[in-house]
């Protein structure tokens, strides 16, 4: 009796250890892999035809299929896809340093433009892909799908990769089209979430208008709340550093709060079953603004560029982790009896894809171009076909929202499930590589003097006379230059933006930064070279005023 226990005492501890020792071994192969896709995207990183999602996803394609061979095909539950790794731990630093780092001159001179593409063009193309597949799919007996799955796969399609999209577009040579395509990205991304999970919140077995008015209340409530939520966390952390002085102590403390502030924005969100990816984008923005401007200068150069190493290295392991799940036998295995079928979910869902994005691009972008009256700030039609051509990649947002519609704990069991992830998968390799790698061709093809364009120069011309909303410029700002007062209702509808921007700088300057600080707002604190040299600021231009009076 006791050696028997003894014996399976013994057992689980070297199942235990081997189970251990195999998470090392995947670590390990992990770090040494991202390391391969950090030198190889650097030595291709002038080639026209990779970028470094493309790499990534490429290498963990074929380690993929390396370790398939290893195991002889029998099993690939170590590259199992995990949604909640993706959610908690991998997208919250990616969204967060887009907004830290954000253009905000750039990009909330365009904010109309972006929010017409980002959510109402992220619902009109989930209209698009819902009923395609809703009509499509009763053809293909897929398996048995309801309305909330067929709504669910809109919401899937229309998350674009804004990661890999950005890649290929550079900010000084095309900078309209950089600020509508990420600020599109991050805006669709938040408002495919947001949708779905106001569909997974709905009973839509007996939908009818007044349960349709309740899912609207719903998302604009999702919408609205996370915003504000981010907005509120990123206010407090500047609140906070400003108050205490934490530099004056330790900078490791000031970047401490800053950091676990950030997170704790994407946290409550979840918390509260809101956008975590609204909420810390808008939480990085408010940052940016208030609180990067309360901290010393050795917190400003560790913050920055912590910040952009951790989006890195998680851009980097999402499409690595995307590539190698890709082989998951025990799904594909599913739909290995009917690979025609599998083929035409796939060659479906990415027409839908394009009809959906074609179906908002051009429509929107004509609307956007009515409502502006320079028509050098006009998106002209090659601009809208890149703009179209540039969405149309699907990544892991897509891949994790599948699997946390299809799936139940990485597993499915249903024939109809695993067919709509494999064709996610097939979308998401496909349209990664084909369309990505098509992307720089086709910029420098229809754009071959983007860099010396109007639109550059309208951009330059513009920042001279019209102020950021929430920008980062000078503090000191005149209202009698560069923005005239309109002196009609009419004037004031034509431009928009330059009034909004002035009445904000006007209310930020005299209520907002001097309780929460940012530029020119910032106490002193002594140790700081930065802050030592803005404080004597005035006394130095008041003795350089003397000598050139003598």
């Amino acid at each position: 009796m006791v050696t028997s226990q003894l014996g399976a005492v013994f057992s689980k501890l070297q199942t235990l250890s081997t189970s251990d020792h195999a998470s090392v071994v995947s670590l390990n192969l992990f770090v040494a892999l991202l390391c391969a896709c950090i030198v190889i995207g650097h030595l291709l990183e002038e080639n026209r035809w990779m970028n470094e999602s493309i790499t990534a996803l490429l290498i963990g394609l074929c380690t993929g299929i390396v370790i398939l061979w290893i195991s002889g095909g029998k099993s690939s539950h170590l590259l199992v896809f995990s949604e909640d790794l993706f959610f908690i731990y991998l997208l919250p630093p990616i969204i967060f340093n887009a907004g830290f780092q954000v253009k905000k001159k750039q990009f909330f001179r365009n904010f109309i433009t972006i929010m017409l593409f980002g959510a109402i063009g992220t619902l009109i193309s989930c209209a698009v892909i819902s009923l395609g597949v809703i009509y499509f799919f009763k053809e293909m007996n897929i398996g048995s799908l309801g309305l909330g799955d067929f709504l669910a796969i809109g919401a899937i399609f229309a998350a674009t990769d804004s990661v890999c999209t950005l890649q290929v577009l550079n900010q000084d040579e095309t900078p309209l089209l950089y600020s509508l395509v990420f600020g599109e990205g991050v805006v669709n991304d938040a408002t495919s979430v947001v949708l779905f999970k106001a569909i997974q919140s709905f009973d839509l077995s007996n939908i009818n208008f007044r349960i349709a008015l309740k899912f609207i209340g719903k998302f604009l409530y999702l919408f609205s709340a996370s915003t504000m939520l981010g907005v509120f966390v990123g206010l407090v952390s500047a609140y906070i550093i400003k108050k205490l002085y934490f530099g004056r102590h330790s900078t490791d403390r000031e970047f401490a709060v800053m950091m676990l502030m950030a997170y704790l924005s994407y946290i409550l969100a979840e918390l509260f079953y809101l956008s975590g990816i609204l909420t810390v984008f808008f939480c990085g923005i408010s940052m940016s603004h208030y609180t990067w401007h309360n901290v010393t200068e050795s917190s400003r150069v560790t913050t920055k560029h912590t910040f952009a190493t951790l989006s890195f290295v998680a851009e980097t392991f999402i499409f690595l982790y995307v590539g190698m799940d890709a082989l998951d036998i025990e799904t594909w295995g599913y739909v290995n009896d009917r690979p025609g079928t599998s083929i035409a979910v796939s060659s479906l869902l990415i027409a839908l894809v394009m009809a959906g994005r074609a179906a908002f691009v051009f429509p929107l972008s004509y609307l956007a171009n009515l409502a502006n009256k320079s028509a050098t700030g006009n998106i002209s039609f090659r601009q809208q076909f890149i703009i179209w051509w540039a969405g149309l990649m699907r990544g892991a947002v897509s891949m994790a929202l599948a699997y946390k519609q299809f799936s139940r704990s990485g597993r499915t069991t249903l024939r109809g499930n695993a067919i709509m992830i494999t064709s996610t998968i097939t979308v998401v390799l496909f349209s990664t590589v084909v369309f990505g790698i098509m992307t720089k061709p086709l910029i420098r093809l229809f754009l071959p003097h983007q860099k010396y364009s109007t639109t550059s120069i309208y951009s330059e011309a513009s920042s001279m006379y019209t102020t950021s909303f929430l920008g980062s410029g000078d503090n000191s700002f005149n209202d009698s230059v560069g923005v005239r007062r309109p002196g009609s209702i009419r004037e004031l509808l034509a431009a928009p933006t330059h009034t909004i921007h002035r009445y904000w700088r006007k209310f930020d300057n005299a209520f907002m930064r001097p309780v929460f600080g940012g530029r020119g707002f910032v106490p002193f604190v002594p140790g700081s070279p930065i802050e030592r040299s803005e404080h004597n600021l005035p006394k130095a231009a008041a003795s350089g005023s003397g000598v050139n009076h003598l």
